[in-house]
């Protein structure tokens, strides 16, 4: 029986062997200044922008993403799991892997112990899948009919029901053996003390099976069907579980998608499941806790993007900053974070359905990257005319960036924290030096220079100053830093909001860029100078863009679809009728489109 790798080993392996002699056998590469380049075996391309770093012992693709150290290119590319990856690797050398607690009577005993509790889960995974087939499964069934589950999606997300009987599950396992003291110690009985009494801890509740990146069961979601409290219960912590470790729905989006560039981190198991309904299957959730380090790093071993999705009210604020506060330290270059705050009242399972598929797709494409949410964060509920005001907005920023992992990204923040504060970047860098870690502290030796005389907003048109920006400004900002962008956008321009301040201006600049007269952004500006457009578009200018080159034309197509869906989409009487034109006249809707027409309905008669 094989024990665990030791990570000693495992660290030891990978500062022996050379990343770029391990992608070199797989991928033609050739000599890039410090690097080396080719083309990309994760996706197709015909320029290269795939590059592999000797002195970082890391490679990274610029296109797709694909990012990682030797082991995680042997995994991805030859399709290994980590332990064949890690054998294949200590091959290389002529090592053998070694294993804790091979010999060890206790470490057997252990590992024995756990593969008991995990045959004991899927036991009882099985048990509920069965009950909901079975008439006292009914009124379960129902309710998954009536969130428009499809019999697939249940299926491969394993939903069950438990009964609603006190010793339902306790009876069935005892008749196999399984004691109580087992059954209690994995979750899934609860023990009484003053009584003794031991009963069924899920009971009458939709049972979500929680599984392992390895696909096996280890815990237990339950949604209630009445009026019982909580309205969801989880497994508690167990030898098998541990809720600041695992998330529900990684193995399912790992099961759904071989090539996963990005995860998102979504509230519940029903958010999870409604967005696999609707074809987005890289949802993932905590389970009862905020996000934690532990989830980010496997997060990032397997992806290079995480998106978080919040409600848009007080509470998803105050979660947002706590998870910033989380995936700092893990923002090594190469890694990317967003933040997604949903309309209020919503949440992912009934905004997909209101909504579709494509327009949260776009939602997701367009959500703030960390950098914009971290100054609009600090700047919200501050006058940053006043140098007080500015003084505690720069100490708020520099802790932040102080706890990023050295890099671009740090290297560009702090350049974009003096530019707004008016602070040289080298006194910034000289207090965090000082402080030695403690960028909380108020920077009192830095001399807080007098703002820019505030951008002036035409009537209507919101200042960039600190705050984030709307979706057509960052398309304005895109094409004034970038003009040859334009080459990416449709012939027509009705695919702009026109409800949007920016729409006329952003028309007007597409107008000339297109017309071939205006290719650098100082003829641009030369072009609108002495005007209230003028002004707006050098504040956009002034502002850094603080997205890769490579990122800027996915970027902007992303705007543009998402801008298109919203004109696109009919009213709701539209839609309300062409549904009923089609139902009448004999054609059979399908599932998600009489899901969609009970909403619509039930809209108009509120």
């Amino acid at each position: 029986m094989a024990g665990q790798i030791p990570q000693r080993f495992i660290d030891d392996l990978l500062a022996r062997v050379d990343v770029v002699e391990v992608v070199g056998e797989r991928v033609k590469l050739k000599k890039a200044g410090r690097n080396h380049a080719g083309l990309c075996p994760f996706h197709q391309e015909k320029s290269p922008s795939f590059t592999v770093s000797a002195d970082k012992q890391f490679y990274h693709c610029f296109g797709c993403g694909a990012h990682g150290n030797a082991l995680r290119f042997l995994m991805e590319y030859d399709k290994l799991r980590f332990p064949e990856a890690v054998e294949q690797l200590a091959a290389r050398l002529g090592l053998e892997v070694p294993r804790e607690g091979a010999d060890d009577p206790r470490a057997q005993a252990r590992e024995r112990k756990r593969q008991e509790g995990v045959n004991l889960l899927e036991l009882s995974a099985s048990f509920f899948r069965e009950r909901l087939k079975m008439p006292e499964g009914q009124g379960a069934r129902d309710y998954l009919e009536r969130r428009g589950l499809s019999p697939e999606v249940q299926q491969a997300f394993g939903i069950g029901y438990a009964p609603d009987g006190w010793e339902s599950l306790k009876r069935h396992l005892g008749e196999r053996g399984i004691t109580e003291a087992v059954q209690v110690e994995y979750g899934l009985l609860v023990h009484r003390e003053d009584s003794g009494r031991t009963y069924d801890r899920f009971r009458d509740r939709v049972i979500f099976p929680i599984r392992d990146i390895r696909g096996r069961t280890i815990a237990f979601g339950g949604r209630v069907l009445g009026d019982a409290k909580p309205k969801y219960l989880n497994s508690p912590e167990t030898p098998v579980f541990h809720k600041g470790r695992e998330l529900y729905g990684l193995f399912e989006a790992r099961q759904a998608e071989a090539r996963l560039e990005r995860l998102v981190i979504v509230e519940g198991y029903m958010d999870v499941v409604a967005l696999a309904q609707f074809g987005i299957r890289n949802a993932v959730a905590t389970l009862g806790t905020a996000t934690t380090e532990e989830h980010l790093s496997r997060l990032f071993r397997l992806v290079g993007e995480v998106v978080f999705c919040f409600d848009g009210d007080r509470a998803g604020r105050q979660a947002a900053t706590r998870a910033l506060q989380t995936v700092l330290p893990q923002m090594i270059d190469g890694r990317q974070a967003r933040f997604l705050f949903l309309p209020e009242g919503e949440d992912p399972d009934t905004l997909v359905r209101r909504e579709g598929a494509e327009a949260f797709r776009d939602r997701i494409t367009c959500a703030s990257p960390l950098s914009e949410f971290l100054f609009e964060q600090a700047a919200e509920g501050r006058d940053l005319e006043r140098i007080e005001e500015r003084e505690r907005y720069a100490s708020q920023v520099l802790a932040a960036i102080e706890r990023l992992p050295e890099g671009v990204l740090k290297s560009l923040l702090l350049t974009e924290l003096s530019r707004r504060t008016g602070v040289d970047q080298s006194s910034f860098e000289a207090l965090m030096a000082k402080q030695g870690g403690d960028a909380a502290a108020p920077p009192s030796a830095v001399s807080v220079a007098p703002a820019e005389p505030p951008e002036e907003a035409s009537p209507g048109r919101p200042s960039t100053g600190g705050a984030a920006l709307g979706l057509m400004a960052r398309t304005l900002q895109l094409l004034v830093h970038d003009p040859g962008l334009v080459e990416r956008l449709p012939e027509s321009d009705d695919w702009s909001d026109q409800d949007d301040p920016d729409a006329g201006l952003c028309r007007e600049v597409v107008r000339l860029l297109k017309a071939g007269r205006y290719r650098s952004a100082q003829v641009l500006l030369a072009h609108f100078h002495g005007t209230p457009e003028g002004e707006r578009l050098a504040a956009l200018a002034r502002r850094e863009l603080l997205i890769p080159a490579a990122a800027r034309a996915t970027e902007l197509e992303g705007l543009v679809a998402y801008f298109q869906r919203h004109r696109q989409r009919p009213s709701r009487q539209e839609e309300i009728k062409a549904l009923l034109a089609r139902q009448g006249s004999g054609e059979r809707l399908s599932g998600e489109e009489r899901q969609r027409l009970m909403a619509l309905l039930a809209e108009v008669g509120k």
